[in-house]
């Protein structure tokens, strides 16, 4: 049972191991990946490539290290949000959702310090 965009043969190193399928559920829909395979993984191997949208344009988002460097893969994990699905290994039930439109937590600090001070210098007035 292998998704169309899984490899199962790798030219150099040859045919991987057979791995047991686990079910999980991503935005409410079925998905299957294999044995200690990254979310991430599970969703490229079956065809998925929209995770979240940008904070502030809205604009879709996908893999773009799948390391765990760049932050671009974070997905809701079990109520959990802000998990990279490049590092999150799948577990059978586990619930995925993409990222909707997230705050911006710098910005958000900037505009609270702004504020701050703006109070701070409208009491000296």
């Amino acid at each position: 049972m292998s998704a169309p965009g899984r490899i199962t043969h790798h030219p150099i190193l040859g045919s991987l191991p057979e791995r047991e399928p686990i079910a999980f559920r991503f935005d409410g829909e079925t998905v299957v990946a294999l044995e200690r395979e990254t979310i991430a993984a599970a969703l490229l191997a079956n065809g998925i490539r929209r995770l979240r949208v940008q904070e502030e344009s809205g604009t879709p988002r996908g893999f773009y290290c799948n390391i765990g460097h760049c932050y671009e893969c974070r997905v809701t994990v079990n109520g959990i949000p802000g998990q990279r699905a490049c590092l999150t290994l799948v577990t059978a039930g586990m619930e995925v959702s993409s990222g909707k439109q997230l705050p911006t937590p710098l910005k958000q600090q900037a505009a609270v310090a702004s504020h701050a001070k703006g109070v701070s210098s409208h009491a000296h007035d």
